[in-house]
């Protein structure tokens, strides 16, 4: 996971434990004023509300214990590694350039891919000048690595 995925992280779990889960509480509260709770919409709404949110903390609580914090500056500054972006080219296509992050932070259509994907799997060691095979699921294809920046 890069620092940012986990100030990320932690910036949700502040959020939802300060804001999200007190807010839910008294939705609990003011609906369960309102009497039979086995025909009131509002009280079940917001237990399943709650359960949703509880069960995110809980996930986050977990990927943060775990994580593993990659520092860029450890590795080469040519070196493709989690925390950087690359720029790949395809003989005949436009350059492409995506950060690889931890599987917890991915998020292609923001340029962001899983060090899990094929995609960073074949990228990660590598060098910028370097040509790589790259095989996914759906293609096998060569790529030239341009840039690889922090």
């Amino acid at each position: 996971m890069t620092a940012e995925g986990k100030q990320n992280l932690e910036q949700e779990l502040e959020d939802l434990k300060l804001k999200k889960r007190p807010e839910i509480i008294e939705r609990i509260k003011i609906a369960r004023s309102f009497g039979d709770l086995s025909e009131n919409s509002e009280y079940s709404s917001a237990k399943d509300e709650q359960s949703v949110v509880e069960s995110r903390i809980s996930e986050i609580k977990t990927m943060l214990q775990y994580a593993d914090v990659v520092d860029v500056n450890d590795v080469d500054s040519n070196e493709v590694s989690v925390g950087k972006s690359v720029t790949f080219q395809e003989e005949g296509e436009e350059p492409e350039t995506y950060k690889i992050v931890g599987s917890a932070e991915s998020d292609p259509d923001q340029g962001k891919i899983s060090n899990d994907s094929p995609i960073a799997k074949s990228l990660v060691g590598k060098k910028v000048g370097d040509e790589v095979m790259i095989e996914t699921p759906a293609a096998s294809f060569q790529v030239k690595i341009i840039k690889v920046e922090n």
